[in-house]
């Protein structure tokens, strides 16, 4: 799936992960990846853009630190990161209950008398 498919949601799946735990960029990736079946399988290019997006907005935190001789930047999620991935979730589910009386598997409702 190509970044641009996910226009407006990115976000709330960034979120989503790192309501699991701190995480660090890559294993971001990989845990996008994992949850997703191998379907949304996102370039650093994409996903580190939006967690400086995150930090800068307040809803996440990062912390640097040296593992094997190597700096890396690990995220973690704020109060207010919570508190935003909760909205999310509740436009989510309002804007898939809405497409979904159109294109849900069901086909067209029946039309009124």
């Amino acid at each position: 799936m190509k970044a641009q498919a996910l226009h407006g949601h990115l976000d709330a799946l960034l979120l989503s992960v790192l309501e699991q735990g701190s995480l660090h960029g890559y294993a971001i990736i990989e845990a996008l990846k994992e949850r997703s079946g191998g379907t949304l399988n996102l370039p650093t290019g994409t996903i580190y853009p939006a967690l400086r997006r995150l930090e800068r907005a307040g809803y996440v935190d990062s912390t640097w630190s040296t593992v094997n001789g190597r700096e890396r930047r690990t995220y973690r999620l704020t109060g207010a990161g919570h508190r935003a991935l909760a909205g999310e979730r509740t436009s989510w589910q309002e804007l898939s209950s809405t497409v979904g009386r159109f294109l849900g598997v069901g086909g067209p409702s029946e039309a009124p008398a």
